[in-house]
């Protein structure tokens, strides 16, 4: 017996290529949308169900490739008819490959004869309990997970460094009962674990998107971004900074003070360093919870005095008599 092709496609309103973000994204909208606790219209229980046979199949890859097989040159509304022991070729059954469904139904009716023909009926769960042929009952239960969220979290490298607590306030757009969008705000006492490096996530378990009849809500990730230092740059774990020397600091040696991130060191200057040159500050750089800390480097600039006293023109012009130094041999 031939029935009419469903185009699930079309009725998640995506393209053929979309991906499986896509599908979600678009199940989930219209899945709000025609819930029938939230839309009243006569037609939004079947669309509904719609929506929710279109996403049983395309959420699976493999019942979407079946799908694809059979149905790149049928438009929807056209009778079809699948080749005899088709759905033999893909294992939708217990322990099969596929996703298992969020949605439980109770009694027949849950899906379309397309559905059937393709899939053998296989594709939902029955739930224990009676309901209304075709429609939604006491024994029908809707529980979908909300989604995880990603947000980002710009701290100071001092606050990457030390670790402690951020108090954040974060602002969403969320639907009403009434389908109106309105602007959540909500406050955050975040933990910064200390040591944390640009680009790992901090979890807010439960503090993503709410979850639908009774499902659990999903997590909210906070990805670190750490602003620009004035004096500190990050490289992974390690430090590096400058620090200006006078010439006759370079040439004879000396110990300079250097203020990190952690406190003040006194940093030796051998003789004869030249400008440019990097000195190693071991385990002064970023906390590291599971290894030994990074390195902070010290970039030696040698600085010299722009508008010199008289009597320092004068040492140097006696240096320049008397030094045999070549900087350019």
């Amino acid at each position: 017996m031939a029935v009419k092709y469903r185009d699930y496609y079309e009725i998640l309103g995506i393209k053929r290529d979309a991906g499986q973000d896509d599908v979600q994204r678009a199940y989930r909208k219209l899945a709000r949308k025609y819930h029938p606790d939230v839309n009243k219209a006569s037609d939004a229980e079947e669309k509904f169900k719609e929506i929710n046979e279109a996403h049983e199949v395309l959420k699976d890859p493999e019942k979407r490739k079946m799908y694809d097989q059979l149905g790149q040159n049928w438009r929807s509304g056209q009778d079809f008819r699948p080749p005899p022991g088709w759905e033999s070729q893909f294992n939708f059954g217990k322990g099969g490959g596929g996703a298992q469904t969020e949605f439980q139904w109770g009694g027949p009716g849950g899906f379309s004869d397309f559905f059937e023909a393709m899939f053998g009926g296989k594709g939902f769960r029955q739930a224990r309990g009676g309901t209304s042929p075709g429609g939604f009952g006491r024994g029908t239960v809707w529980r979908q997970a909300g989604s995880d969220q990603e947000t980002t979290i710009r701290i100071s490298l001092e606050e990457a460094f030390r670790g402690g607590i951020k108090p954040i306030i974060l602002q969403s757009q969320v639907m009403n009962p009434n389908g109106q969008l309105e602007v959540k705000e909500r406050r955050y006492e975040v933990k910064i674990p200390p040591g944390i490096l640009p680009g790992k996530r901090i979890r807010l378990t439960g503090q993503g998107e709410e979850g639908t009849g009774g499902g659990p809500s999903g997590d909210l990730y906070l990805k670190v971004e750490i602003e620009p230092h004035p004096v500190f740059k990050l490289n992974g774990r390690n430090l590096y900074m400058d620090v200006p020397v006078a010439p006759w600091e370079a040439v004879l040696g000396s110990e300079v003070r250097v203020s990190t991130i952690s406190g003040n060191v006194d940093l030796k200057i051998p003789p004869g360093t030249q400008s440019g040159q990097k000195l190693r500050l071991r385990e002064k750089g970023m906390p590291n919870p599971k290894d030994a800390p990074g390195d902070l480097y010290v970039t030696v600039v040698v600085k010299v005095p722009t508008h010199p006293s008289e009597k320092e023109r004068a040492l140097f012009e006696e240096l320049k008599k008397n030094s045999g130094f070549n900087p350019r041999e």
